[in-house]
């Protein structure tokens, strides 16, 4: 809640919450499910650390200073949203499944890097958690190995150069950008997640696109990667995913029934300018502008916006077909 506002009961608030408690629940018996009886905590040597504990120790150090100092200005419900996504979207939704590739290596050393990673992370943002959600993280505090007998007393988190791996976190952020990139576009084009392609890389961090050859095979679906600093080649049939990073040449066409998705991307075309007509025709008329309350003409001044805007993006992809 933001300072100066009431926050009105809602179901829909508490179930989200649930769903968080549930997530976090569930992320922390994955950990503990691929932990060895003799398992010891901590974290391994920084030059046993790959890219991505790299990423996800910086971020989270990054993460214990500004939740910190919202906290010092009495800004609880920032402090609290901070933590959530980083719960959620960094260490749920990417480093876990990051993590899952290396706890099945063949290289003991390298699953048990990623073990200790991921407890040590899961501790700390126990910790910032704590004040807001205080049963469960105590509950999973104390199941955790290497943990006090209370998370209560526990050492807050603090900012420690250290783990301050800025240039790491700046190269995963950009592998990430490109990877998201490459997922909705795929999305868009319907393309099914067993489907594999080459890509073409340009950019002038060839040496973070290098580092990252393995999460762009597992997460980018690509079978292989060329980098260059500037590509010249053909672009025939190519579809291209830019980033501010990266530009990459995608070869769809081997991945998609063209006649198929043209007839799909023609529907969606029609039902997009059948929306932005039927926006534009009350938007339009003025006798419903004036007596309409204010909150629903803004509701379909951003239905427009949005239908405006899916309509651009077809059109793009209509394109991109050729």
């Amino acid at each position: 809640s933001t300072p100066g506002n009431d926050m009105r009961f809602s179901d829909e608030k508490i179930k989200a919450s649930r769903n968080f408690a549930n997530k976090l629940w569930n992320a922390t018996r994955f950990v503990m499910m691929n932990l060895p009886e003799d398992f010891q905590a901590g974290l391994p040597a920084a030059d046993k650390l790959d890219l991505s504990d790299k990423w996800i120790l910086s971020t989270l150090n990054n993460l214990a200073r500004t939740v910190t100092d919202n906290l010092d200005k009495f800004e609880l419900g920032l402090a609290a949203q901070k933590v959530q996504d980083f719960i959620w979207e960094v260490y749920c939704d990417w480093y876990i499944e990051i993590a899952k590739v290396r706890l099945n290596s063949t290289d003991p050393e390298e699953a048990d890097n990623a073990r200790k990673v991921l407890v040590y992370v899961l501790t700390q943002a126990l910790k910032l958690l704590h004040p807001f959600m205080p049963f469960i993280t105590e509950e999973i505090y104390r199941a955790l190995p290497g943990t006090s007998e209370t998370i209560m007393t526990e050492q807050w988190p603090v900012f420690t150069e250290e783990l301050n791996y800025a240039a790491e976190e700046a190269d995963f952020e950009k592998l990430m950008d490109y990877i998201k990139a490459v997922r909705t576009i795929r999305a868009e084009m319907n393309v099914h997640p067993a489907k594999r392609s080459s890509m073409i890389i340009e950019t002038s961090e060839t040496e973070a696109f290098r580092r990252g050859g393995d999460y762009l095979a597992k997460f980018a679906f690509a079978t292989d990667v060329t980098l260059t600093e500037k590509y010249t080649g053909d672009t025939a049939g190519m579809v291209q995913v830019i980033t501010h990073a990266a530009r990459g040449f995608i070869p769809m066409m081997e991945l998609i029934d063209r006649e198929k998705e043209l007839a799909r991307l023609n529907k969606e075309k029609a039902g997009a300018e059948k929306e932005i007509g039927m926006f534009s025709r009350q938007l339009s008329n003025e006798g419903f502008v004036n007596k309409a309350p204010a909150n629903v003409v803004e509701e379909i001044r951003q239905k427009l916006a949005r239908a405006q805007e899916k309509l651009a993006r077809v059109e793009e992809s209509i394109a991109a077909l050729g």
